[in-house]
Formats: C-alpha cells, sequence, structure tokens
C-alpha cells in the first residue's frame, strides 16, 4: 500500500522542517508550502491525502486557503495549527471546513494520533455505499443534501461541512435522547478521538447556521452528560 501524502502548509521553517522531519520517519510522504499561494499550487500538483494548514501566514491566510480548498473538495481532511487559542478563531475555521484544529505549541504524539485518525475516517467514508453519498434527510425544518453539502429552508441555504453533517444525522437518528460525548464522537470522529473540546466548538459552528435567533435551542447543552437534539413541535 502507497504511504499517505501530506501537505504541510506552515511559514515558519523550523516548525514546518520539524514537522516533515517527524511525519517522514513516521512514513508519511510530504510536501511543504510556506504560504497559501504555495499551498494551493502543492494541493493542485501533490494531490494530498491530508493538509496541515497554519492561520497565520503571509498573504493568503488558511482561513482563506481552506475555504478554498473546500470548494473543490469537500472530503479531505484539514487539520489546522495556530497559536490563537480565541474560541471564534477556531470557530471561523470549523465553518470554513477544517476537520480539526490543534494550536501551538503541540505535542508531536498528539498531532501524529490525531492525523492517524482523520486518515482512517477517510478511507473508511471512501468505503461507504454510493447510495448514502446521495441521500438527503430532515432535520427539524431544514432539507440536508449530504452530496452537496448544503442545507434548505424556507429560501435559505447554508453551506455545511462534511462533519456536521455526520452530526446532524447522528442527531437526528435519536431525537429528544441526551448523547453522552463520548458516544457523539465515537459516532462522528470514531472511538480513537477524545478531544471534547473540538465537539464543543463544531457544534458552536453548527448552531450558528442552523438555528435560527431568539428561538429555542434546537440541539441542548445537558451539562455534565452531552448534548440533546429537540425537534420543534
Amino acid at each position: 500500500m502507497k504511504p499517505h501524502k501530506i501537505l504541510i502548509v506552515e511559514d515558519d521553517r523550523n516548525i514546518r522542517s520539524g514537522l516533515a522531519d517527524a511525519l517522514e520517519f513516521e512514513g508519511y510522504t510530504v510536501a511543504e508550502a510556506a504560504d497559501g499561494s504555495a499551498a494551493l499550487r502543492e494541493f493542485n500538483s501533490f494531490a494530498p491525502d491530508l493538509i496541515l494548514l497554519d492561520v497565520m501566514m503571509p498573504g493568503l491566510n488558511g482561513y482563506e486557503v481552506c475555504r478554498q480548498i473546500r470548494r473543490s473538495d469537500p472530503l479531505i481532511p484539514i487539520m489546522m495549527l495556530t497559536a490563537k487559542g480565541e474560541e471564534i478563531d477556531k470557530v471561523l475555521g470549523l465553518e470554513l471546513g477544517a476537520d480539526d484544529y490543534v494550536t501551538k505549541p503541540f505535542s508531536l504524539r498528539e498531532l501524529s494520533a490525531r492525523i492517524a485518525a482523520q486518515l482512517r475516517r477517510k478511507t473508511l467514508s471512501a468505503g461507504a455505499p454510493a447510495e448514502a453519498e446521495n441521500a438527503s434527510f430532515r432535520f427539524a425544518g431544514w432539507e440536508i443534501d449530504v452530496q452537496q453539502l448544503r442545507a434548505f429552508t424556507d429560501g435559505n441555504t447554508v453551506e455545511l461541512t462534511s462533519r456536521e453533517i455526520k452530526l446532524l444525522q447522528f442527531f437526528a437518528a435519536h431525537p429528544n435522547i441526551v448523547l453522552e460525548r463520548d458516544r457523539i464522537m465515537d459516532a462522528v470522529w470514531g472511538s480513537s478521538f477524545r478531544s471534547s473540546r473540538t465537539l464543543d466548538q463544531h457544534l458552536v459552528a453548527l448552531r450558528r447556521k442552523i438555528e435560527p435567533e431568539n428561538s429555542p435551542k434546537l440541539i441542548e447543552t445537558v451539562y455534565g452528560i452531552g448534548y440533546r437534539y429537540t425537534p420543534p413541535e
């Protein structure tokens, strides 16, 4: 089996080189880009299986690179690397289609485990039945189109990420049930993933898209346990 290919997009040469050396040692094939424009060129020529994407870069920043890549490939795993810890920055990245966030400084061991988990999920998704990819389903008043990665209601359209759609599918299949955090992460991220903060950030981004202002929450936080989807009457 051919080794997976990872594109590292990072303007700090020391961090970029260190990541490349560590990932090549683990058996990955690596390409590097020092800015956003180079990242888009490498994405098209290198055809990576996963992207490690720095947020703050000269020229095109990581958010814009993520936005442009998602237009042509809605499924490639994108893990954003940032020294910024503010929640709004993380939510923006997730809204644009990032699959995970790693804040600098980070542990190479943790990063390696997250990369492996993302690649496993990509492999499993690639083997899913074609009819599942073409399905649509209802969530509250929204029609969710899995293939288009969009949700529609009353003339409004919002863009969704593949992870957000998986979350909506799982909640729609379990209405009015309190779902533990671990159970949600097992279903949506896989049993090896245990970053509940990432779950919270994805749900913040998702709620901003599908929950009308000044209305009861569709996805309610059950403190100390998890979340509950309550369909509107």
